[in-house]
């Protein structure tokens, strides 16, 4: 027997056995997949989902010359991983919870790159997997006790601001009374939609990046102080020109665009802590 068709053979073997795992994990979550989608769709908060995939793909990508390279050994251990993976869907399933079905599709895909492929590929593609994380929506509960503290936060500083500038301001909770008008600071405005789309992009950036492991932690965390910087100077701003002309400022397309503007700020930000990071390991070379 030639030696080259039987190797074809036992390719073609692999491909179609990969293929059914395929075709067997939509079936399987082809709903749960449907449903956020949807969520990606009517939720603001997580409209970046659409890319969350798309960026997932490319660090695989990006890396595809060195993933060639690590030999293909199946582990019998990932189908223990891949039962318990199931059997966590199940329970959840038969609970009816959304995000833990939905982060049930990864510890599946996980265990069974383990189970098809072995450990040394599974660990090399632990981070693009584990980055799919930033598509699942949090539960409600989980994301109302984190955006209330930030809206009071954000309210408190917001009217700190303007009172440097000699502009007659108080605050009550998330309501910020101006002398010719009233604005309330709403969920929408606790700076945390910004803050999971940040976080988001910045754990992209810093996966990509040539960084040092320290340096891309850095890199990752240093979302969360400018998110919460830049919808502090969004707040403050927005509550500037309310009191100069009229609440209108503060509605419509005007809001709408500030928060563009504000969120294209939050990415130059990041930007320059890249670059400050790569300027410090230059310094120490």
């Amino acid at each position: 027997m030639n030696p080259m068709n039987s190797k074809t053979a036992t390719d073609y073997k692999q491909y179609l056995f990969v293929g059914l795992v395929c075709i067997s994990f939509l079936a399987l979550y082809h709903h749960v997949i449907y449903k956020m989608v949807i969520d990606w769709t009517i939720d603001d908060n997580y409209s970046h989902g659409f890319l969350i995939p798309v960026i997932s793909g490319y660090l695989i990508w990006q890396d595809r010359k060195r993933l060639a390279e690590i030999p293909i050994s199946p582990a019998n251990s990932g189908l223990i991983f891949l039962i318990l993976s199931l059997l966590f869907f199940v329970a959840t399933y038969l609970g009816a919870e959304l995000f833990t079905m939905r982060l049930s599709m990864l510890f599946v895909i996980w265990s069974a790159i383990i189970f098809l492929a072995g450990w040394s590929l599974a660990k090399a593609v632990f981070f693009p997997i584990g980055y799919l994380l930033f598509m699942i929506p949090l539960p409600a509960i989980i994301w109302n006790k984190v955006a209330f503290p930030l809206k009071l936060f954000a309210t408190k500083m917001a009217v700190s601001v303007i009172q440097a500038v000699n502009i007659p301001v108080y605050a009550e909770g998330n309501i910020i009374h101006l002398a010719n008008t009233t604005l309330e600071v709403v969920d929408a405005c606790s700076g945390l939609r910004s803050l999971t789309s940040l976080l988001a992009l910045s754990a992209a950036f810093a996966l990509i990046s040539e960084h040092s492991r320290l340096k891309k932690i850095v890199l990752f965390l240093s979302a969360i102080p400018i998110a919460i910087l830049v919808n502090i100077i969004r707040l403050s701003c927005t509550a500037v020109l309310a009191r100069y002309y009229g609440a209108q400022v503060a509605e419509g397309f005007l809001h709408e665009m500030s928060g563009i503007v504000i969120f294209f700020l939050a990415l130059i930000l990041t930007y320059l802590v890249h670059l400050l990071l790569q300027k410090a390991g230059r310094a120490t070379a």
